[in-house]
């Protein structure tokens, strides 16, 4: 998932296509990519948002990829990536984290491996 290039996820079971637009609290086995608007929470194990995307609501998952916009915290325990047309407007709780040169992150981020296991959980981000 990190690494330079191509960034590698897992195989794509669900996607919200591009012209789609979904209310409401999402939960999803596998890896969900994102082209269209999502308003609620998102829980699966890979998130991966597009360009086209955006989200307003938290997310929950094990990697999240953002490429286009997020509305809301993210938890995530393997890590989340912000790429260069990526933005969060939100707080992130990860044990890893990459943002882009040109990916956007307002928000505060608690990097901590304990919390990030427990991020299926519900809750705040916990200060630091």
């Amino acid at each position: 998932m990190f690494s330079r290039g191509a960034q590698k996820v897992d195989k794509v079971e669900s996607i919200i296509g591009g012209q789609s637009e979904f209310t409401g609290d999402l939960s999803v086995k596998g890896t969900l990519q994102v082209d269209g608007l999502v308003k609620g929470q998102i829980k699966a194990d890979s998130v991966v948002l597009t360009e086209s995307a955006k989200v307003k609501g938290d997310i929950i998952a094990h990697k999240i990829v953002v490429r286009g916009r997020v509305e809301g915290n993210l938890k995530a325990e393997e890590g989340v990536e912000i790429m260069p047309k990526g933005k969060v407007i939100g707080d992130v709780l990860t044990n890893k984290i990459s943002v882009a040169e040109g990916g956007e992150l307002n928000g505060k981020v608690v990097m901590s491996e304990r919390e990030a296991k427990s991020a299926k959980g519900e809750g705040e981000i916990p200060s630091p």
